[in-house]
């Protein structure tokens, strides 16, 4: 058992307002500089949608992730030698139409313009080229556009859907959408440190955050091809690849991440997961339908002895240790079994997780007036007994988060539809029924899992959210040289100015 530590993140998809708040705070903090105009380290997309960049969830278009024949795991954008044909060429790269040509306002043409009877414009101009240009798109140019033909139903993840579904989902009383928060993943296999012929990305030991080494970088940007959730990015400046880096100074220093600290809606949790890194090749080859079971496995109980024992043996402290038994994303991914990685089916494992939305269920005209398709008296347990009426599809769902097993999916909605009801229960009517304690074993829970899930999920204060670990960088292997050139080499900055082809 080679027992390892890795800080992950997780999303509540109920709570997120679309605010993007986590966004601007990520920009303001990391990406606020020439070269790194579009590059949105985390974004918000709107689902069902295009995402950003444009289509990224099409790897027949670019080519991201790995690929699993029945025996052998390999990379979808190309093998060994194929990647030599490709250092000058790379047709799976996103081009910036993909994302969107960095712009400003000629801002002195409100100022300079001569007098007249119009009212003066600040005209657009290309941070690239200072040249005027129309603005055709954006990071978050669908926001909100759920029921759009331009970008909703061109999501990757209505391919499989029957067309009965989709034809229902574009009439007014299904129309419906969600918000999904997106940062690196940093995954266990990531496709990028696999696919970059300079070695320049690597994997911390002891947090698990995937960095850049931007002195070794070499602009080859096949981490960009590879990476299946385009969270890689290029600058166009400085010619070196940029991506999230986890905020590691701030976790170093016991602070949350930019993104989660500033979330207005708190769907963000922080904590510690154990993995067993002897498990990652059997986790990546199974097959689409049990790669959530896989994944499940890969996550170490941190209670258990024998873990305990192992990890103190690989130099894992009693402090990751404990943050670990603390760590909200072992409750909500291994305990409770509520939170899923984002495309599994990627093999990329990733360690940011997503607890799945509930959505209203289907409205139906009566009479011309809308009315909830279920009855009144019993409408709890009506929803509970029909999820496949709700407005998001659980298929969708399963495409999205479970590599298409519903199942999954569907077990995760009535647990958190039990939970609702058994809270509604207890707080609006004051009595818990054998019908409701009935509902939370079929659900597969119990009254004190529900409370506990309840509690984290509506009620937490920051330290029970954020369970971040006492880093010690003087005992970690990248510490062996200077920090300070050592934080140079990952992402916070050079001691250096930098050169294009360095």
């Amino acid at each position: 058992m080679n027992v390892r530590a890795h800080m992950s993140m997780l999303f509540h998809l109920d709570k997120c307002i679309g605010c993007h708040t986590c966004s601007v705070a990520c920009k303001n903090l990391w990406t606020d500089r020439k070269g790194a105009e579009y590059m949105w380290w985390n974004n918000v997309e709107t689902i069902p949608g295009a995402g950003y960049p444009t289509q990224w969830q099409d790897q027949q278009r670019y080519r991201g992730g790995w690929e699993w024949d029945g025996e052998t795991l390999r990379l979808r954008l190309h093998s060994k030698a194929g990647g030599l044909m490709k250092l000058f060429y790379n047709p799976a790269l996103p081009e910036l139409d993909n994302y969107y040509e960095p712009f400003t306002f000629r801002y002195q043409d409100l100022f300079n313009a001569p007098a007249g009877d119009d009212q003066p414009t600040a005209i657009p101009i290309s941070k690239i080229t200072g040249e005027p240009m129309e603005i055709k798109t954006g990071p978050n140019w669908d926001d909100d556009l759920g029921g759009s033909n331009t970008y909703a139903w061109n999501d990757q993840n209505f391919a499989n859907l029957p067309e009965t579904v989709r034809v229902q989902m574009q009439e007014l009383e299904r129309v419906v959408f969600n918000y999904l928060p997106r940062i690196c993943n940093h995954c266990l296999n990531p496709a990028c440190v696999a696919a970059c012929p300079s070695g320049a990305i690597y994997k911390r030991a002891e947090d698990g955050v995937v960095l850049v080494n931007e002195n070794k970088c070499r602009a080859w940007r096949m981490c960009i091809a590879a990476c299946p959730y385009k969270k890689v990015y290029y600058n166009w400046s400085t010619g070196k690849s940029e991506k999230c880096i986890l905020c590691f100074p701030r976790l170093e220093t016991g602070q949350a991440t930019a993104c989660a600290h500033s979330c207005v809606g708190r769907i963000r949790y922080l904590g510690v997961l154990l993995y067993d890194a002897d498990r990652l090749p059997q986790t990546a080859m199974v097959r689409d339908g049990e790669l959530i079971d896989a994944h499940r496995d890969v996550i170490l109980d941190p209670f258990d002895p024998q873990v305990i024992e192992a990890a103190r043996a690989n130099g894992i402290e009693d402090s990751w240790i404990s943050a670990a038994q603390d760590s909200p994303a072992y409750k909500f991914v291994k305990l409770w079994k509520l939170a899923l990685p984002l495309h599994p089916e990627y093999r990329t494992i990733p360690m940011m997780y997503y607890i799945p939305p509930l959505s209203p269920i289907v409205s139906v005209i009566e009479e011309e007036l809308y009315r909830l398709d279920v009855s009144e008296d019993i409408r709890d347990f009506e929803l509970f007994d029909r999820v496949e009426a709700a407005r998001i599809p659980i298929q969708y769902l399963a495409n999205l988060f479970s590599a298409g097993n519903g199942t999954i999916i569907e077990a995760i909605i009535r647990k958190l539809l039990a939970v609702r009801i058994y809270m509604r229960r207890k707080t609006v009517d004051g009595v818990i029924d054998e019908k409701t304690l009935a509902l939370l074993e079929e659900a597969g829970t119990n009254a004190e899992e529900v409370e506990a899930i309840y509690k984290l999920t509506t009620q937490p204060n920051m330290a029970d959210a954020f369970v971040i670990p006492q880093y010690h960088r003087e005992s970690a292997i990248e510490a062996w040289n200077d920090p300070l050139v050592h934080k140079g080499e990952t992402g916070l900055g050079y001691i250096q100015p930098p050169h294009r082809g360095e």
